[in-house]
């Protein structure tokens, strides 16, 4: 069981967690991830580890609530608790001083940038980070990334905030201005990240990408998160999430995220016709631990 320690929403919903996980804590590096699942029968979902605090032995997720899992989550808060956290997987960011680096974050992406962001600052890189999101509510974390950024360049699709436009507007014109750009980090939606790849690529700016594909067991032992690259197939779990944006064969990405798009669906509408039956089943879940929680204590030694 991990107990989550901090929640509070950020947007509309989307939420930040501070969750009590030690181990996870201590071995966490930036662009790293972990699976969750919140009950007995409730499926494994990937989430980026947005921050961490060894010394308190807790990690930062943000979620926003989409599917029937994350909107589940969404309802959960501090005191409560989650029942199984694996971390942290992946591959860590590649961080280097490359010089100038721009940090994009579309939407959620924000998010999972601002530790990459965070690392290429403390590498004694000069970081240019550009959110961007659909509209001024939904534009996350601008103070915690404009601490750790150089330059700071935030764009919302109505123009409800900032400057009005995509982010990949942005990009074309510090890359038109002359500037020299040593490397470009983008996370965000599929399509968003795909029109980044392509705003660099005749200049050949090395830019990377985190995928977020369809996984189960965060291992490499399913092949479920495979993403089709010049090199061949790859698995996002293991040789990722981050990859060569101009070796990405994204709209075979578009196709494998759409795959269980009418599932997903389906679960979602039977959820929300009755919430409280899956909060239930998370607030029941590990009497072991609610019951004698000098059984948590003794694991989080080990």
């Amino acid at each position: 069981m991990f107990p989550i320690v901090e929640a509070e929403f950020l947007a509309p919903d989307v939420k930040r967690f501070v969750i009590e996980a030690p181990r996870v804590a201590k071995k966490r590096r930036a662009g790293q991830f972990l699976i969750l699942r919140l009950h007995d029968h409730g499926e494994r979902i990937p989430l980026t580890i947005a921050d961490s605090d060894p010394e308190r032995g807790t990690v930062t997720i943000i979620v926003q609530g989409v599917g029937k899992t994350t909107k589940l989550l969404n309802m959960l808060g501090a005191g409560d608790a989650i029942l199984d956290l694996v971390g942290p997987l992946g591959s860590p960011s590649h961080v280097e001083p490359f010089g100038t680096v721009v940090v994009i974050g579309g939407g959620l992406g924000a998010a999972i940038a601002y530790p990459t962001a965070k690392a290429m600052k403390e590498a004694g890189n000069h970081v240019v980070s550009i959110v961007g999101a659909r509209t001024k509510e939904l534009v996350i974390l601008e103070r915690e990334i404009g601490a750790i950024s150089d330059e700071l360049l935030i764009t919302t699709d109505d123009g409800s905030y900032a400057r009005k436009g995509f982010v990949t507007g942005v990009l074309a014109e510090l890359i038109e201005s002359g500037r020299r750009l040593d490397l470009v980090l983008a996370i965000g939606p599929p399509r968003m990240m795909q029109a980044v790849a392509e705003t660099t690529r005749p200049r050949g700016i090395k830019t990377v990408v985190s995928l977020n594909s369809l996984m189960v067991d965060g291992t490499g032992m399913c092949g479920g998160c495979r993403v089709l690259t010049n090199a061949g197939a790859r698995f996002a779990c293991v040789d990722g999430p981050e990859f060569d944006a101009h070796e990405v064969d994204f709209d075979m990405l578009v196709r494998r995220n759409r795959t269980y798009l009418q599932n997903e669906s389906e679960s979602l509408k039977r959820f929300l016709e009755d919430p409280t039956r899956d909060l239930e089943r998370v607030r029941e879940s590990c009497h072991l631990e609610q019951r004698h929680p000098e059984v948590r204590r003794e694991a989080s030694r080990s």
